[in-house]
């Protein structure tokens, strides 16, 4: 049974900084792919940022540069650092997490606010 468990979300305004975590278990060999999806109201699921086990990274266009994802495979832990937000920033962001096994798992969502 994987669990993954978000923390770091909240309210900012445009030009602050927020860090997610998500913290991940019930994998016996850890997790290949992990990254971060947010939805805003009225929109799709989007990605934000992937990274790989090896750390090989990816990012939608308009956070590049601003937003940075890492992971620590010994915690099993994936985190998203984002600095200058925006308020089109504003969404839910989930957390999401390949064991290799079955199907990718999701966090329940954390909101992320920024105000003008």
């Amino acid at each position: 049974q994987v669990r993954l468990v978000e923390s770091g979300g909240g309210l900012v305004q445009a030009g602050g900084s927020l860090r997610l975590s998500c913290a991940a278990s019930g994998s016996i060999f850890g997790f290949n792919d992990m990254g971060w999806f947010r939805q805003a109201p009225g929109k799709q699921r989007e990605l934000v940022a992937t990274i790989t086990r090896g750390g090989s990274t990816n990012y939608e266009d308009s956070v590049k540069g601003r937003f940075a994802i890492s992971r620590d495979n010994a915690k099993n832990t994936v985190y998203l650092q984002m600095n200058g937000l925006r308020p089109e920033d504003t969404a839910v962001y989930y957390c999401k997490a390949d064991s290799g096994v079955g199907f990718p798992s999701w966090g329940q969502g954390v909101q992320v606010t920024v105000s003008s």
